[in-house]
């Protein structure tokens, strides 16, 4: 619940530069800041994608056996495997960057975006390792509110820096875009460090309680670095099977564009709206999804350890039926209000139509973080690498095939996007029916699919009524009105019910 109420809050305060910036620098200005990206996001999945996981899940392991020595250990060997690779890919990248943007790009504009955001790799290195301690001592507190932190400064630090350096061109103003990001990491990373530090003092304590405790057992165990690598590799492997999809992904959409006969500040602009406007709108609920995923890990682990398959059948289901049922009318209004979401948030209509595309594989993309989580738990992350890897071929095969016709284009793009979306996640749903024989009641998709229909219509009908206000009065009222038909029918069809409003953790209650 902490991580989902900062999740949230992220979300919806990032949707202010995602709204604020393309009317600064435009959609071109946009695919700019956007094409920088991938690349740099393959290195920060080399360096520390699977580092948290593997420290939240030792760091669980040593406090659960009381041995706050092999914490401070874990920690330390952690921050100096990170440490050393993100500053060796640093330099790496600063040197390879004029060939990177001028012929893996396409457009040698971006070699300023690109420059900027090459300080991103240590704090993000850094960052990542303080997390998953938190995360290990089941303290989700600092992850959140450095989440929160680092948007906020982000959003001021992006569009301040866009804005200052926009007369110098849209090639800097995206470069300072990206600086407000590197900004917004850093203030992240200090609050992560403050925490650590104002932490520091309680686990003195308890350290000096866990000398006696460990005497008594037989000491220390000694805590070897192959341990780290042993669980972080094969994480790694997967998650860099996604990123190098995504670098793979805006290099192919750009030179499929131009086999199509799209000028290249067109393909520029048009990836921009793709990844700049589409996909946050899309990735919005994920907040929740991210959530289930970060507390699934130690949850599951623990489970397994016990061989308890009651309990990680009861998480698993009660995870995938609360991704269900809070992604399904996001997935509604992105399909029956696209084109007003759209207008509103970015003046500009013609983008709903690709993000109309993708609402129908939305509930897919939300049950897929919770499902790969589950494999990862469960010590099976080399099928969730298979899995991903395959829906990557596809998407990529896909890509060439369709966005280089010019009848198809960018959309063509989208159509791929669903295609991989869609296969990962069916992928990874057999992986786990196979491995722990687990199966959901259909029950509940045909009460949510029916609470979503009726949510649907209602929101059309208001809409689509003339009479009734200015349009941006019937989107709100459109909103509105289907949500609460929703919350109605989730109720009187029993998929919320008392007992869940119980658990949750109000304010002023123990």
């Amino acid at each position: 619940m902490i991580l989902l109420a900062a999740g949230i809050v992220n979300r919806i305060l990032g949707f202010i530069p995602r709204i604020a910036l393309p009317r600064v620098i435009g959609a071109e200005g946009v695919g700019l800041y956007q094409l920088g990206y991938p690349f740099m996001i393959v290195i920060i999945t080399i360096i520390s994608s699977g580092v948290p996981l593997a420290v939240a899940k030792l760091v669980a392991e040593a406090e659960s056996a009381n041995e706050e020595k092999r914490i401070r250990s874990i920690l330390r060997v952690s921050l100096f495997l990170t440490g050393v690779l993100s500053i060796l890919f640093t330099v790496f990248c600063i040197w390879a960057a004029p060939w990177i943007t001028s012929t893996l790009i396409t457009d040698s504009r971006v070699i300023y975006t690109f420059l900027s955001m090459c300080p991103i790799l240590p704090i993000v290195a850094i960052s990542a390792v303080y997390r998953g301690y938190f995360q290990g001592r089941q303290n989700m507190i600092p992850t959140a509110a450095s989440q929160v932190v680092e948007t906020l400064v982000r959003i001021v630090a992006m569009l301040a820096f866009a804005y200052l350096l926009l007369p110098y061109g849209l090639e800097w103003a995206a470069a300072g875009a990206m600086i407000g990001v590197v900004t917004g990491e850093l203030f992240g990373m200090l609050v992560l460090l403050l925490s650590f530090w104002r932490s520091r003092r309680g686990s003195r304590t308890s350290s000096a309680r866990s000398a006696s405790d460990l005497a008594k057992t037989g000491g220390l165990r000694p805590f070897r670095i192959s341990e780290l690598l042993q669980i972080a590799i094969p994480v790694t492997a997967s998650k860099l099977v996604g990123s190098t999809s995504y670098l793979l992904e805006s290099i192919l959409i750009a030179q499929s564009l131009a086999v199509a006969g799209v000028a290249t500040a067109l393909a520029t602009a048009q990836y921009g709206v793709l990844q700049g406007m589409v996909i946050p709108i899309l990735l919005m609920p994920g907040a929740l999804t991210y959530s289930l995923s970060v507390s699934l890990v130690p949850t599951l682990s623990e489970a397994a350890a016990r061989g308890d398959m009651k309990t990680i059948h009861k998480r698993l289901h009660q995870s995938l039926r609360l991704a269900l049922v809070t992604g399904a009318p996001f997935a509604v209004i992105m399909l029956v209000l696209a084109e007003p979401l759209c207008y509103f948030l970015y003046n500009n209509a013609e983008v709903g139509k690709m993000l109309q595309m993708m609402a129908p594989v939305a509930l897919f993309l939300y049950f897929q973080g919770p499902l790969q989580a589950t494999l990862q738990a469960l010590n099976h992350p080399g099928s969730a690498l298979m899995n991903t890897f395959v829906g990557a071929v596809v998407k990529l095969a896909l890509i060439v095939f369709l966005a280089s016709k010019p009848q198809w284009g960018i959309l063509g793009a989208v159509i791929a996007m669903n295609a991989n979306i869609f296969l990962v996640t069916m992928l990874h749903w057999h992986s786990i029916s196979k491995l722990l024989r687990f199966r959901m009641q259909s029950v509940h998709f045909v009460k949510t699919g029916l609470a979503a229909l009726l949510m649907g219509l209602s929101c059309y009908a208001l809409m689509h009524q003339p009479l009734f206000g200015t349009p941006l009065v019937r989107f709100m009222s459109a909103c509105a009105v289907g949500t609460l038909v929703y919350l109605i029918c989730i109720f009187m069809l029993k998929l919320v019910d008392r007992s869940d409003l119980t658990r949750i953790s109000w304010p002023g209650k123990k």
